[in-house]
C-alpha cells in the first residue's frame, strides 16, 4: 500500500490516503493499420510491452527481454519480433520478416515473458474508404471550434465497427447499427486550430470486442490529460490471455485493422 500525505495550511490535521498498489502486470499494446488501397500496401503500427505502474507514477517500466512472434494460423507461418535498440519496450519485425495480413485468417500473438506465455488471437477487420472531408461553419459551446464534416458509405453486407482517428490522439468509435449499408456523414469539432494546419483523418475497421474496449479507453482518457491509449484510470482487460498462469492476467490488446486515410488542410 502506498500512503500519500496531504497537508492543508488552513488546518492542522494530516489526512492519509491509502492508494492500492498491486503487483505489476504485463501490458501489451499491439495494434497495426494496413492500408490496402495504397500502392505499395502500407503497414503502420507498433508492438509495445510495458509493466503496469502505480496510478500516481510518472514512469512506465518497459519490457525489453521478451520473446515475441505472430503466427498465421492458416499456414503456420511466423513473424518474429525483436526488441528495439532505440525505443525501449517497442518490438520490431526482424529484418527479413514478410508482413502481409489477409482477410478471413486468424493471427495469434505470442509473448513469452518471465517464464510465462501470453497469447491473443485476432483477424484483419475490413474498413471502407473516406469519400470526402470538408470544413463546415458550425460551432459548439465556445463558438470558436472548427467543424469538419466526414462522409463515407457503409458496407451493407456485414456488421461494421469503426475507429476514427482525427490526429492529435483524438479518437472516436462508431458502429453501423443506425446506418447499415448507407451513405453517412457526421461532424467533428476541433479546438485551437489555425488556418493552414494539416490533419490526417483515418477510418479503421475493428471488431465488436475492440469497439467496446476502445470506447471505454476513450471515455476514461477524457477524465484526465492522458491520450486514449496511455495508462487508463481503471485496469481494462483486453484479449491477452496468460496460458501459463491465468490469474496473472495481462492488460492491453492485439488488433489488426484495414485502414483508410485522407489529409485535410484547415481553412480560415
Amino acid at each position: 500500500m502506498l500512503a500519500s500525505t496531504l497537508l492543508f495550511l488552513s488546518c492542522e490535521d494530516v489526512v492519509d490516503v491509502d492508494v492500492p498498489e498491486g503487483e505489476p502486470r504485463l501490458t501489451v499494446d499491439a495494434s497495426f493499420e494496413i492500408y490496402l488501397n495504397e500502392s505499395p500496401v502500407t503497414i503502420e503500427g507498433y508492438l509495445r510491452l510495458t509493466l503496469s505502474a502505480p496510478f500516481f507514477d510518472d514512469t512506465i517500466p518497459p519490457v525489453t527481454d521478451a520473446t515475441v512472434f505472430i503466427t498465421n494460423l492458416e499456414d503456420n507461418s511466423v513473424i518474429n519480433f525483436e526488441a528495439s535498440d532505440d525505443n525501449p519496450g517497442f518490438y520490431d519485425p526482424v529484418a527479413d520478416a514478410v508482413v502481409n495480413p489477409e482477410f478471413n485468417t486468424q493471427y495469434e500473438l505470442t509473448v513469452i515473458y518471465d517464464n510465462e506465455t501470453y497469447k491473443a488471437k485476432t483477424e484483419l477487420f475490413a474498413s471502407v474508404p473516406i469519400n470526402s472531408v470538408e470544413q463546415g461553419d458550425g460551432t459548439l459551446f465556445e463558438g470558436d471550434e472548427t467543424e469538419i464534416i466526414v462522409s463515407f458509405a457503409d458496407d451493407g453486407t456485414r456488421n461494421d465497427f469503426y475507429l476514427f482517428d482525427f490526429d492529435f490522439n483524438l479518437l472516436e468509435v462508431s458502429e453501423d447499427r443506425f446506418y447499415q449499408g448507407e451513405a453517412f456523414n457526421f461532424s467533428y469539432f476541433y479546438e485551437n486550430m489555425f488556418s493552414g494546419q494539416e490533419v490526417t483523418i483515418k477510418i479503421l475497421g475493428i471488431g465488436e470486442r475492440y469497439f467496446n474496449y476502445a470506447g471505454l479507453l476513450i471515455e476514461q482518457s477524457r477524465q484526465g490529460d492522458a491520450g486514449p491509449f496511455q495508462t487508463p484510470p481503471a485496469l481494462l482487460r483486453g484479449n491477452i490471455i496468460n496460458t501459463t498462469n491465468p490469474d496473472n492476467y495481462a492488460l492491453g490488446y492485439f488488433n489488426l485493422s484495414e485502414a483508410n486515410r485522407i489529409q485535410f488542410t484547415i481553412e480560415e
